[in-house]
Formats: C-alpha cells, sequence, structure tokens
C-alpha cells in the first residue's frame, strides 16, 4: 500500500528501489572497487600487495642515481668550465725516469699484499725466465729494453705508450733536472722519517723494559713481566752503544746511572762464556770506544777476568759455562763438548781487552783455540763441523757441516780478525777464503722455480736444502771481505744471498722470516721456499738487516734500504706490543694471530734496531767501516791502528 501523497506535490515511487539504478558518486565508487578486491582470492590480493611494495622500494633506491643525473645534465657544462680553471693541466706525455735516483718508497714489482689466504706472493725484483741474475742494476736495464722493444716508457709504475703519446716529450726533457732534484729531496726526507722510526722503535721497546724489566735480563712484554737468563741487566748492557748511536742521550744516562751503582759480577751465577763474552764484554767495551767513559772499561776488566777460568782444559778449548762469582767452569751437564762457533767467537773481545788492560793474558787464551782449531783433521774444504771436545780438542759429531746455528760465526771471525789487526795475520784471511770456496763448492745452490742462491747444508755426505735464518750474516761479511781488498766476486755472491735472505721475508704472509726455510730443487716446483711447522716462528733477529746494511754501506743503493723499511714495517705491525716492547712470534704464516711467544730478545735492541738504523743513516763516518769492524752482537770495536 502506498503513502498518502501530500497536497501540492507530485510524488513518484518505484520499486526495488537501488536495482538496476546508476550513481556516480564517489562513495559508491569506493565500495564497487573494495567490493571487486574482496572478490579475489587471498593468493591473488597477496601477490598484487608484493609488487606494490617491491616497486616501492625499487623507487627509492633509485631515486638519488637519477636525481644526480638530471643534475649533472644540467650543471655539466659549469662544472667543467670551473675545473678547467682550477686544476692544472695535466701532459700527455711523463719523463723519462731519472737514473740512480729512487722513489720515496717505490712500490716493488711483486709487492706483497696482506690478506688472509695462503700461499706465497710472486718473488719480488726477479724476472721470470731463463738465466736471470740477482743484479738489480742488471734487472732494471733488461726490463727498460723490453718495454723500450714494445714502445712504452715505465714511470713508478705508470706505463705510456710512446707511439701514441709523443706530444710534448721535448718540453718535459728540460725539466728532468727538477723532478729529480725534487725526487732527491723527498727520498732525503723519507729517510729521515725511517731514521725517527727506528728512534721511535727503540723508545718503545725501552719502555716496555723500563716499566716492566729494569736490571733483568729480558722483557716479557705480554705478561708484562721479565725473565732472567744471568740476572746481569743483559738487555741494559746490549743496548748502551745502541743508545749512544740514536742519540738517545736521556735512555742512556739512565742506564749509565744503573751500570754505576747496580751492576755487579760478583754473583754466584753460571753464564755461558760465548753469549756473555759477545753481549756484556763487547757491549762494555763497545761502549767505552764511543763514550770514553772509563767506567764501562772497569766493568769490562772485571767480567773479562771472572770468565778467564773457563779456558782452564786439558786441550785448552775452553768450556761453555762459567760460575763468574765461585771461578770455577764446566761444560754443559749432558756433554763435554763445545760448539765451534761459541770457542771460535770471543777473539775480537778478548784480543781488544788485552790491548786496553796491556794484559796478555785474555789474547793468548784465545789465540791458542785458533790455533788448535787450525791444524785439527776432519773440516771439508775448509767447512769445520759444528762440535768440538773439550778434553781431547778434537772435533765431534763429524760429518755435519753448515753455516747455520753452532757454526755460523767461526767464518765471520776468520775475516773480522783479520781486518782487526789491521790485515796482517794472512792465516786468518787463507783460512776465510779456503772456507767460502767450500761453501761454493759444496753448500751452495739454487732453488726452483726461481733460482733462488742458496746456502744448504752437508749431513754424511747428503746435502739438504735447508737454510736458518742465521746463514743470512754471510752477504754482509762477503761484502765486507770485498771491500776490504778480497776477491770482487764476493760482493757479487753477496748480492745473490742478499736477494734470497729478503725474499724469506717476502714470502711469508706476515712479511717476517721463520727461523729455518727448506728450498725447492725439483723441476716443476710452484714456490721456491717451504717452511716446516716447527720451524715457523720468528725471534726478532738481525741478520739480515745486518747484511742490507753493509750493501748499502757499499753499494749505495737505496733498494736496500727499501727492503729494511719494509721489514721494520712488519715488526711494527705483528710484534710490536701496546704496553711497551716487542715480542718474537711463533707463525709468520698466519697474520691474524702469529702467536706471541712473550719474549723480547736482547739482541733486537743490541743489534736489530742498531743496524736498522745504520742502514738508513747518511753519514758514512758513523760507525766508519774503516775504522771499527762490529763484533757478532754488533758491538762496534776499533780496528787496530797500523803500529800496533
Amino acid at each position: 500500500m502506498h503513502p498518502p501523497s501530500r497536497q501540492g506535490y507530485v510524488s513518484i515511487t518505484f520499486d526495488g528501489q537501488g536495482g538496476g539504478s546508476y550513481n556516480n558518486s564517489k562513495q559508491w565508487r569506493r565500495q564497487s572497487c573494495w567490493r571487486k578486491w574482496k572478490q579475489l582470492s587471498r593468493l591473488q590480493r597477496s601477490l598484487i600487495l608484493f609488487i606494490l611494495v617491491l616497486l616501492f622500494i625499487c623507487g627509492i633506491s633509485l631515486y638519488p642515481t637519477v636525481t644526480e643525473h638530471l643534475r649533472g645534465l644540467t650543471g655539466g657544462e659549469q662544472e667543467k668550465d670551473s675545473n678547467s680553471v682550477l686544476k692544472p693541466v695535466i701532459p700527455h706525455v711523463l719523463p723519462e725516469p731519472v737514473k740512480k735516483v729512487q722513489p720515496l718508497l717505490p712500490e716493488q714489482p711483486s709487492q706483497r699484499k696482506l690478506s688472509n689466504k695462503r700461499g706465497p706472493p710472486a718473488l719480488q725484483n726477479r724476472l721470470q725466465r731463463k738465466g736471470n741474475t740477482s743484479d738489480p742494476q742488471d734487472k732494471a736495464a733488461d726490463i727498460k729494453k723490453e718495454e723500450q722493444e714494445e714502445g712504452v716508457i715505465s714511470w713508478h709504475g705508470a706505463v705510456i705508450d710512446t707511439h701514441q703519446a709523443t706530444e710534448g716529450a721535448t718540453d718535459e726533457k728540460n725539466k728532468e733536472d727538477s723532478l729529480a732534484n725534487q725526487e732527491a729531496n723527498s727520498t732525503k726526507e723519507s729517510v729521515t722519517d725511517w731514521l725517527e722510526a727506528v728512534r721511535e722503535a727503540f723508545r718503545h721497546a725501552w719502555k716496555g723494559y723500563k716499566d716492566f724489566a729494569w736490571g733483568h735480563d729480558e722483557l716479557r712484554p705480554i705478561s708484562k713481566s721479565y725473565s732472567e737468563w744471568f740476572g746481569l741487566g743483559l738487555t741494559l748492557i746490549d743496548a748502551l752503544d745502541t743508545m749512544w748511536i740514536l742519540g738517545l742521550k736521556e735512555e742512556f744516562e739512565e742506564a749509565k746511572e744503573w751500570v754505576a751503582t747496580q751492576l755487579t759480577f760478583n754473583k754466584n751465577v753460571d753464564v755461558n762464556l760465548f753469549e756473555s763474552t759477545i753481549r756484556i764484554l763487547g757491549g762494555l767495551l763497545s761502549t767505552y770506544h764511543l763514550t770514553g767513559d772509563t767506567l764501562f772499561l772497569d766493568k769490562a776488566k772485571d767480567i773479562g777476568s771472572r770468565l778467564m777460568p773457563a779456558f782452564n782444559t786439558p786441550s785448552k778449548i775452553p768450556y761453555s759455562d762459567v760460575n763468574i762469582g765461585k771461578g770455577t767452569a764446566h761444560p754443559p751437564r749432558w756433554t763435554s763438548d763445545s760448539t765451534v762457533a761459541e770457542v771460535t767467537s770471543i777473539q775480537l773481545e778478548f784480543r781488544e781487552l788485552s790491548r786496553l788492560s796491556e794484559d796478555p793474558q785474555y789474547e793468548a787464551a784465545v789465540a791458542e783455540v785458533m790455533k788448535q782449531v787450525h791444524k785439527l783433521e776432519g773440516k771439508l774444504d775448509g767447512l769445520v763441523p759444528m762440535f768440538i771436545n773439550t778434553n781431547s780438542g778434537q772435533f765431534t759429531h763429524q760429518g755435519i757441516y753448515t753455516l747455520g746455528a753452532r757454526a755460523d760465526s767461526y767464518y765471520e771471525y776468520l775475516l773480522k780478525q783479520w781486518i782487526q789487526g789491521g790485515k796482517k795475520e794472512n792465516q786468518l784471511m787463507e783460512e776465510y777464503l779456503q772456507a767460502i770456496e767450500g761453501v761454493k763448492k759444496n753448500l751452495l745452490k739454487k732453488s726452483s722455480p726461481n733460482g733462488l742462491t742458496f746456502v744448504g747444508e752437508i749431513s754424511h755426505g747428503q746435502f739438504s736444502p735447508k737454510m736458518d735464518h742465521l746463514v743470512c750474516f754471510l752477504p754482509g761479511t762477503l761484502a765486507l771481505g770485498a771491500h776490504n781488498g778480497l776477491p770482487a766476486d764476493h760482493m757479487d755472491l753477496a748480492k745473490q744471498l742478499m736477494e734470497t735472505c729478503y725474499q724469506m721475508y717476502v714470502h711469508m704472509e706476515t712479511g717476517l722470516s721463520p727461523e729455518i726455510v727448506h728450498f725447492n730443487m725439483h723441476q716443476g716446483s710452484t714456490r721456491d721456499i717451504e717452511v716446516k711447522l716447527a720451524d715457523r716462528h720468528n725471534l726478532l733477529r738481525p741478520e739480515t738487516v745486518e747484511s742490507l746494511f753493509y750493501l748499502y754501506r757499499f753499494t749505495k743503493d737505496h733498494m736496500y734500504r727499501v727492503w729494511g723499511w719494509e721489514i721494520l714495517k712488519s715488526f711494527n705491525k705483528y710484534t710490536k706490543v701496546s704496553a711497551g716492547g716487542y715480542t718474537s712470534v711463533n707463525n709468520v704464516r698466519d697474520p691474524d694471530y702469529p702467536s706471541p711467544r712473550d719474549k723480547m730478545e736482547s739482541f733486537f735492541l743490541g743489534e736489530t734496531l742498531k743496524y736498522l738504523y745504520l742502514l738508513f743513516s747518511d753519514d758514512p763516518n758513523l760507525i766508519n767501516l774503516d775504522q771499527y769492524v762490529f763484533n757478532t752482537e754488533a758491538h762496534p770495536l776499533p780496528i787496530w791502528p797500523s803500529t800496533a
């Protein structure tokens, strides 16, 4: 039934209102879209939402790139104009490098980059070709020749095609002198920085010793404590002349005060004859000569006299151990042998003590040792076994010949005694020359694949490609001999062995040499150097930087300085202890954890840092090698006047 109509109005009513009607309102449209969305399945709705979210994320990530591109299109020309005014014109052709001038810190051809990846880097400074040599100048000349044939010029790593870049070369030649001067100044500045880096390393090591081990033998930097060997302040005495040479006068005065007031040798303690001679007696004699202070000479006389009971043996070959308080001596508990290196590497110090004290007993005792060794049978072309019996005076454990531990410094002291005495004792010189020929004949080999020259060992007729880091004293000794008039080919061999010793560092992931390496000699080898697990430790030894010092002093080749700088950086990176001091490490193959041994050997201050400083010094009169000879612990002793 319809409702009554109102008067004055016409009312029209449709049944089923909304059915089939048209409504264009916004609300209706929203309701229509929502109804369609609801009609979709759950999977369809999820897929649409995922696509929308993905598009949103892509838009956000691309926004900065698009806007920067648009900005570059509008402002590119203005920026180009601005840069053309502010920046200097870069020439198309680089000038030919000036010869004999090294860069500030030149990148070596195969510079090792430290990483977690195992295995050695490519060899540095070597050409992969048959018949290559170790002479850096020859290699540089060959490289330059090859590059010129290919139409390129190399300038500190930049390679320029000379066929395409010839414009402006004439103008650049006029600038060579200026560039050479700038580079020479840069090199001088870098070496000054390196010298200061050595001083800083010494100060850091000394801080640890002073804070945690003052007056004791050796620092244990990790545990911030000390270890005793003789109880004689070994590190302090070993470092005295180093502080003087480095110009660390404040530290030197502190140490001198301790020597004057605290150092006493009147102790009931056993000391090793060899170690106490080269470190304590040698260090005191050296410091006396550098400073002129008789305090050190008096202490040297005291320890020297207390070591003399070691020579009271049936054979005159000294015992290894002396009780400096009781005045008694004895061999080790397990044998009556002494090592050949130990009994023949105390001569420089005792000879000098006799000269200064005017007491001939010291020189006579060590001269008798050399006389006995000279006439012994059992040598191989001048090479000596490792052990000698204190009762019989004969070589023992014969058949093993090495330039490593227990024999090394015998050869060093043959040459250095000859130099110390003014080159008059020809028997010493002849024995040294014979020994070097024996090395060439029996121990000198080349590795595979890169032909590194190395010194191995012989054990009962069998050759072993084993080489101790200790053998790296040999390049420096050979160079010293050549400098003093011995055959010139000794210098050639010194350069080859110097490169090998350097490769023992760069082959390792930490840039530090292991204690012992083995060289591959088999054809088809992929690497020259192998290191056994038990040989991977580094004791902060000085032999390689010692030889670098000699090679640089005699050749002036800046390359040797660069190698020394790389070694110092590796010491700082992997052995420096933040609280003070440096530590030996167990594993030079693991840059992530080289495993510190918690010990700073006294020779790190007495030798390693001293030789690095002398390597970087431009002053040839800072320990002039025509006036001084170093003992095997890097303590300089004077060469005797010709009238002596």
